[in-house]
């Protein structure tokens, strides 16, 4: 793992697990683009998040455009006071393309430095789903 590759931290986004049940996640994703960290419940609302903060930075550019029914909501910051560590897992994730309507990058997980690419939107949640498995069964042992 190369640390040139790291350095560009406008491209990374901290996605802090606080919990993950059944497939059920919650958690924080903090960027400096942010006015703070915004808290997510669920898949769907960790995706709507990220996609909406590419969008309002403009970076990376998709490749299609999002197609919706109705307009998107404004983004909704929580308290300050929150750390950034997750309380289950930590990962730095950085989408470097927005091509086929979905999402290619890499995905750091912060706590067993480890890291892995993806290629779709489906890839991204399958690494995360067995990394937070992972990581919970190291807590359990």
């Amino acid at each position: 793992m190369g640390e040139k590759r790291w350095q560009n931290q406008y491209r990374d986004t901290l996605v802090c697990i606080d919990s993950w049940d059944s497939g059920v996640c919650t958690g924080r994703l903090i960027h400096r683009e942010l006015p703070g960290p915004v808290g997510f419940r669920g898949v769907m609302q960790f995706l709507l998040e990220m996609e909406r903060l590419l969008d309002d930075m403009q970076f990376p550019e998709p490749f299609a455009k999002t197609r919706s029914f109705t307009q998107g909501t404004p983004l909704t910051g929580v308290s300050a006071q929150d750390t950034q560590k997750g309380h289950v897992a930590t990962f730095n994730l950085r989408v470097l393309f927005r091509q086929n309507a979905s999402w290619q990058g890499s995905l750091q997980w912060l706590e067993g430095h480890q890291e892995a690419s993806f290629r779709s939107v489906l890839e991204l949640l399958l690494l995360l789903n067995s990394t937070v498995e992972e990581a919970k069964q190291g807590k359990t042992d």
